[in-house]
């Protein structure tokens, strides 16, 4: 396959690459170039997690680098902070299907990181810390909630229950920003726009996933 756009999120320490079409896939390193070879790295793994999608995904030959964005405090924490300029495109009706197809692939992979680290040691240290599943779990549902009031939907006690609550949330929250409108927050705060907001937590559930993959004693 030929070159992929991809784009760049620079902090003090920490540089996120990111490819501009396929939310989810999107790596760090210590700097531009080791941002994007661990981008590239990471493709048969992005490809594995979206089998089964029938979305397409090839891995390319090259990534043609298409902004720069600065980073912040988020950025160095560990953590992609900044949107680039496509996410501010409004989601049609097939944006949105496939924006869907894309989080529930997502979904699928870190329910099958998960089902594969129950009952398993998990290593400790610097790839993931000192979490263990269930703490993993809950925090990946926890973020999600978080996410959802960046786009303006307060999601219920109970559906933040789990992790099958909270994406019935998410896909019917979703849904209602692209249809509606992002609501302003009411404070003037920071929202933001749904393409964004997938990509936020797509990267989220397949960071997770790849964390359980790697943390997994033999």
């Amino acid at each position: 396959m030929p070159s992929m756009d991809a784009y760049l999120e620079v902090g003090a320490r920490r540089v996120f690459a990111g490819a501009l079409d396929w939310p989810g896939w999107c790596r760090s390193g210590r700097g531009e170039d080791a941002a994007l070879e661990a981008l590239h790295a990471y493709a048969p793994r992005y490809a594995a997690a979206l089998k089964g999608s029938r979305l397409g995904f090839e891995a390319p030959s090259d990534l043609r680098v298409v902004e720069r964005l600065p980073g912040d405090a988020t950025t160095d924490f560990g953590a992609p902070s900044a949107a680039p300029a496509a996410d501010a495109e409004p989601m049609t009706e097939a944006d949105l299907r496939r924006a869907q197809a894309v989080l529930r692939a997502c979904w699928r992979a870190f329910d099958t990181a998960a089902d594969s680290a129950t009952g398993s040691q998990l290593r400790k240290g610097p790839r993931g810390g000192g979490r263990d599943l269930d703490r993993i779990v809950e925090h990946v549902v926890g973020a999600d909630a978080g996410y959802l009031r960046m786009i303006g939907v307060k999601p219920s006690r109970e559906e933040q229950a789990g992790p099958e609550p909270m994406r019935q949330a998410i896909l019917a929250g979703l849904r209602a920003v692209v249809r509606d409108g992002v609501p302003p927050s009411p404070r003037g705060g920071k929202r933001w726009t749904p393409r964004y907001f997938v990509r936020r937590a797509a990267w989220h559930a397949l960071d997770h996933a790849w964390e359980l993959e790697d943390r997994i004693e033999p």
